[in-house]
């Protein structure tokens, strides 16, 4: 591939499939989704070390026949739900090149609060249980994201077609119904199937434009006014937000460049719906005693004892008294102290997992970092276990028993999960392994500023370089959060390796 056109960026698909959603596990950026590459002779060497990684992992570009045509034929056979909601004029927040439209969403004010309408895709209208098409989707657990395309959970003809919330486009959805007072907070929440149509499709860029410029459409400035006041209620109720680099990559004229792309505030408007969703999902299973939730323990007390203590070796001032979350919502990403302590912090957000549960509530029921019980329910397309959670919150608010086929299959769905989490970690890191050697591909030899964010054991540092959004290992010793110069020794396309050292002197 050539020219100036192909671009990624790194972004988790959680919410909506935008930034990376902190309320999970952090994780390396990864690479946001582009279009199909050409043939195996058409691509570059970056291009063909992504595709070497997909042989690795054993993820195919082609979706088996017979799980396609299970999806073509329950799309023929489909049959809406009789609640008609097509009237109500939801529109949807995604990347410009999103396809597979989970959300839509339609906000107005009701009397001193508001009212929030959030359409999820009906992805089991499309999927029989116990089908091709449902033993596919186990398999894959979830969307994995490279530079250059996506291996989709289900078949394009679902995720990005009959399924996707497309605008102008009559779809089935599980369509949630809040309440909010006027601090932001859920009054009350329902969940129901109807027919919907979204009226127009945005980016964030352009909702963040319209509200800059002090004229936005109502639906931009309720969006800017919920989302800050729930940001607001997170803060209060103790949930922590780390912010993680982000990267973006373009080919320009035949060489790989690299800058960060501070994420707009448009981005965590949208996100809060999300999340204010999937915490009304875990009230409602835990209501009915069934269910499944994503849990993460808070981090032990020695974690944060050691990260405090870290804090002050940096000389980053952190008061007594004042929650870790808090503390990270100061750090800023440009400061070098400040840059090493945001990777110190990925050390407080460990053991995130699945937690299901059927007749009794279990034990742990917190995502320590959202700071209450949540459960994914808004990524269906992109994400296996939400199917499942959406059938399960739409019987319980309608006083319906909840199917036997998703009370069998819970206890299935962490294992699945954390196996497809397993993966897309490996995608993650591979992917970024691969552009950080395109990127020093033509740099070897030369020498460039970096950050010391970590120390590591055999006298290894891992360090930011300051010019490019690389993080890199090298040889060598230095304080945490200081400055140094180290070289590009080698750097292999195809193996997705650079080597480093401290620049003498």
């Amino acid at each position: 591939m050539g020219g100036a056109g192909w671009a990624g960026s790194w972004a988790c698909a959680d919410a909506g499939g935008a930034v990376p959603r902190v309320w999970d596990m952090p994780k390396r950026p990864i690479v946001a989704p582009q279009a199909t590459p050409g043939s195996p002779e058409q691509r570059g060497p970056l291009e063909q070390s992504f595709q070497a990684l997909r042989e690795e992992l054993g993820l195919s570009e082609t979706y088996p026949p017979e799980a396609v045509a299970d999806a073509e034929r329950a799309i023929a056979e489909l049959a809406l739900p009789e609640r008609d909601e097509t009237a109500v004029p939801f529109f949807t927040i995604d990347p410009p090149s999103a396809r597979d439209l989970d959300q839509a969403m339609f906000l107005e004010r009701a009397g001193q609060g508001y009212r929030v309408r959030y359409a999820i895709a009906d992805v089991p209208a499309f999927v029989t249980p116990g089908g091709p098409l449902d033993a596919e989707t186990r398999r894959r657990g979830q969307t994995m994201y490279f530079p250059d395309m996506r291996i989709p959970l289900h078949p394009a003809v679902l995720s990005e077609e009959a399924g996707s919330l497309l605008p102008g486009q009559v779809r089935p959805a599980y369509v949630w119904d809040f309440e909010l007072d006027a601090q932001g907070e859920v009054a009350s929440a329902t969940v129901y199937r109807a027919q919907v149509r979204s009226t127009e499709r945005f980016d964030y860029e352009q909702v963040q434009a319209e509200v800059d410029g002090g004229s936005p459409r109502e639906s931009f400035a309720l969006l800017k006014e919920i989302g800050e006041k729930r940001i607001a209620l997170e803060r209060a109720r103790g949930g922590a937000s780390l912010p993680m680099p982000e990267q973006e990559v373009t080919l320009v004229d035949g060489s790989y460049r690299m800058h960060l792309r501070p994420p707009v505030a448009s981005e965590d408007w949208n996100a809060q719906i999300s999340l204010m969703t999937g915490m009304a999902a875990a009230d409602l299973m835990l209501q009915a005693k069934v269910g499944i939730l994503r849990t993460m323990p808070p981090a032990d007390e020695q974690a944060i004892a050691r990260f405090r203590r870290q804090a002050k070796a940096l000389g980053v001032p952190w008061e007594e008294g004042v929650p870790y979350g808090e503390f990270l919502r100061t750090l800023e990403r440009t400061d070098g102290q400040h840059l090493a302590l945001i990777y110190a912090a990925t050390s407080l957000f460990r053991g995130a997992g699945y937690t299901p549960f059927d007749g009794s509530t279990p034990e742990q029921v917190e995502q320590a970092a959202v700071a209450a019980a949540y459960a994914h329910v808004t990524a269906p397309l992109r994400r296996l276990v939400d199917r499942f959670g959406l059938v399960i919150c739409e019987s319980v608010a309608n006083g319906r028993e909840v199917p036997g086929w998703v009370r069998e299959a819970l206890p299935t769905l962490p294992e699945l999960m954390k196996a497809s989490d397993t993966i897309a970690g490996k995608v993650e890191r591979g992917s970024a392994d691969a552009v950080e050697a395109a990127i020093l591909s033509d740099k070897v030899g030369q020498t460039f500023a970096a950050v010391v964010v970590e120390q590591r054991d055999k006298g290894k540092l891992q360090v930011q370089l300051v010019d490019l959004p690389v993080v890199a290992t090298c040889q060598g010793q230095a304080e945490l959060g200081s400055t140094v110069q180290v070289t590009v020794v080698a750097a292999d396309i195809a193996a997705r390796t650079v080597t480093f050292e401290l620049a003498k002197g």
